[in-house]
């Protein structure tokens, strides 16, 4: 698939390029610390019809608005309490995206008719300045098609949206490979409603308790349906690191290892090595690239390792599960 043009974020003119199509209603995808958004003016319906059409995304999955200062917030935000300014003064600009009562003039459509509004601050150079140059709020998921594995670099956008997309900003690859933590400050007590790279001890520590339950019916922010982020190729989480999976005959089998695998198993025929070592902030960052690979390899089935649930990993196996096929 082609775009219709592709800037380096690099070059001067193409943020200038860039704020003019989003002021214009159109679509620029562009890179954050996280994955690559699609980004609309958040304040134009029409605009943000373009996203849903362009993701085939349903209208009940609201989107993040991205702001680059706290006049910004106070645009899309009606009240803010004691608790998310800490957050904010700890998180911000990052990967942090927060759960606030939402203005009227923010359309229906990004809240998916909720009265709240996730809203974050990105930390990245290039979804700053654009942001600055649009003049405007930024409402941008993630530059694939529903329900893919995300973006982390300019080439997954075009494989995925093509002509859809008016612009795309190459800015290299993102630096952590893994959506932003989303915390709702609405309730008695914030709620973790999607794992990210700040975890949940580092929010309790700023803030004191935050409940965390992985199963909801209840969508209240974006990446919380049971499927999604999910590859083409059926993909089964093996029951424990290390544990080697049971391939089917004739099965040609990919393996997601965590780390450098001790044995060599003749019947994997696709292996992708998030992190060597182990680390898993480098296995985050490696995720979604390593999926599509593995996708791309014309497999049967996927085979991924799981990892230990604290830190980043909550969130490594969040994304994994909601990849995972259903019946498995």
């Amino acid at each position: 698939m082609r775009c219709r043009q592709w800037m380096s974020a690099s070059d001067p003119v193409s943020i200038r390029c860039a704020a003019d199509i989003i002021r214009a209603g159109g679509l620029v995808a562009f890179p954050t610390e996280t994955v690559y958004g699609l980004g609309c003016d958040a304040l134009n319906p029409d605009a943000v019809a373009r996203v849903f059409e362009a993701k085939q995304r349903p209208s009940f999955d609201p989107l993040i608005v991205h702001i680059t200062d706290r006049a910004m917030l106070g645009a899309v935000v009606k009240s803010v309490p004691p608790r998310a300014y800490r957050l904010m003064d700890v998180f911000w600009p990052g990967p942090l995206t927060l759960v606030l009562p939402k203005r009227a003039h923010v359309p229906d459509l990004v809240t998916a008719g909720l009265l709240t509004v996730a809203v974050r601050m990105p930390s990245h150079p290039v979804a700053k300045a654009l942001i600055r140059e649009a003049g405007v709020p930024i409402a941008a998921p993630s530059a694939n098609p529903f329900g893919y594995v995300s973006p982390t670099c300019a080439q997954h956008v075009v494989d995925g949206l093509g002509d859809h997309v008016d612009l795309v900003l190459d800015g290299g690859p993102c630096l952590l490979g893994v959506e932003s933590t989303i915390v709702a400050m609405t309730g008695t007590w914030p709620e973790l409603l999607r794992p990210g790279s700040i975890t949940l001890s580092e929010i309790r520590n700023v803030i004191g308790p935050a409940t965390y339950t992985p199963a909801t019916q209840n969508i209240a922010a974006p990446g919380q349906l049971p499927r999604h982020y999910a590859t083409r190729t059926p993909m089964t989480i093996l029951a424990a690191p290390g544990a080697r999976p049971v391939v089917h005959n004739h099965e040609r089998a990919g393996l997601l290892a965590m780390s450098q695998p001790n044995h060599r198993d003749d019947q994997i025929c696709a292996m992708e090595i998030l992190s060597p070592s182990g680390d898993l902030r480098e296995a985050a960052r490696h995720l979604f690239a390593a999926l599509r690979r593995l996708d791309g390899r014309g497999l049967d089935r996927i085979y991924a390792e799981p990892c230990a649930e604290s830190g980043i990993g909550l969130a490594i196996m969040d994304r994994l599960r909601r990849c995972a096929t259903p019946s498995n």
